[in-house]
């Protein structure tokens, strides 16, 4: 019986941290009753800082500090990494060969170790971080364990959704979340279009929920003044409670949309994260493989299909995709 689990990466930003939320959903899952402990061989994850609130009650126990394989040294036979420590499972989830090695030597007697430094090294490994994640996963779990959608444990988080998005009422909305924002510019539809698809969210009697960042302010007032009747959950807060807030309000709210639209970006993978069935607008193929969303039910548009920028996106195809995930919900 697995009753310890290690899970060995080298840190987490922001991005990378969301990416894997599924998969940490996954292995609690599959293991509820086990203590999990994740090693961020660098030193640092968000996992405990921006994304603590989110991963409680799924990881137990951050490890940063002492040999962590981080060193070129610490594969010397005489270091003991993770302090001596030992675990029933091992799952290894980055690709070097030398850290690797490290990482095994933190497998009990009778443990298993999986380490995605060896399946790399074999045909079929997947391009998506997603897929990487899920296969590390099914091996851990003889086929059985799969990626799934967070739950916070939190029960402010879950009660400050449904304040802000009440349970629809038989002929009320149907709520469909917005993400315009991203990192790079490069890597937005046009706001204008986001508009006017939640106009046309609005005219077919659905409400449209939109997710601005906090250095998005300018845009977000753009769109009250576009569209007046959307809804702004994060912004205009009625619910009493006010320390569910930033990645863990989004997520939590994710899990009140029928559907949800959002560029090649953090807020696409909270609101993946939360449960939400996504239509991911991203820029080329490559990025689109590499980074997809790890979302419950995911279309995909890629905007190098129609031309050279995110702009090339036509609003009709990003509508019908859009209604395609809509219908699937329903």
């Amino acid at each position: 019986m697995v009753q310890t689990i290690l899970i060995y990466s080298m840190g987490e930003v922001i991005g990378d941290g969301l990416i894997k939320l599924p998969f940490i959903a996954g292995l609690r899952t599959a293991f509820p009753q086990a203590r999990i402990t994740w090693c961020a061989a660098k030193g640092e994850t968000v996992y405990a800082g921006p994304l603590k609130g989110v991963v409680a009650g799924y990881v137990d126990e951050i490890l940063t500090d002492g040999p962590t394989g981080d060193a070129p040294l610490d594969v010397l036979p005489w270091v003991k990494p993770f302090g001596g420590r030992t675990f029933d499972l091992v799952i290894d989830t980055q690709e070097n060969l030398r850290r690797s090695l490290v990482a095994r030597r933190a497998v009990a007697n009778g443990g298993s170790f999986v380490s995605a430094a060896a399946q790399a090294r074999k045909s079929g490994w997947p391009a998506a971080v997603v897929e990487r994640l899920a296969r590390l996963l099914a091996l851990a779990t003889d086929g059985t364990g799969a990626p799934r959608p967070l739950t916070l444990t939190d029960p402010a988080a879950a009660d400050a959704a449904r304040a802000l998005l009440p349970t629809a009422r038989l002929g009320g909305p149907v709520y469909v979340g917005l993400a315009p924002g991203a990192g790079g510019q490069d890597k937005r539809w046009p706001l204008e279009r986001y508009l006017e698809l939640a106009r046309c969210i609005e005219a077919s009697g659905r409400k449209a929920v939109f997710f601005f960042g906090p250095d998005e302010a300018a845009d977000a007032q753009a769109a009250r003044e576009a569209v007046p009747e959307a809804l702004f959950p994060e912004k205009d807060r009625t619910d009493g409670f006010p320390q569910v807030k930033g990645p863990m309000l989004a997520i939590a709210l994710a899990g009140r949309l029928t559907a949800a639209v959002a560029n090649d970006a953090g807020p696409g993978h909270m609101l993946a994260a939360g449960g939400a069935p996504l239509l991911s607008l991203q820029k080329t193929h490559r990025k689109a493989v590499k980074f997809r969303p790890a979302a419950r039910r995911l279309e995909l548009l890629v905007a190098e299909d129609y031309g050279q920028d995110m702009a090339a996106l036509p609003l009709d195809v990003v509508e019908a995709a859009l209604q395609r995930l809509i219908a699937g919900a329903s």
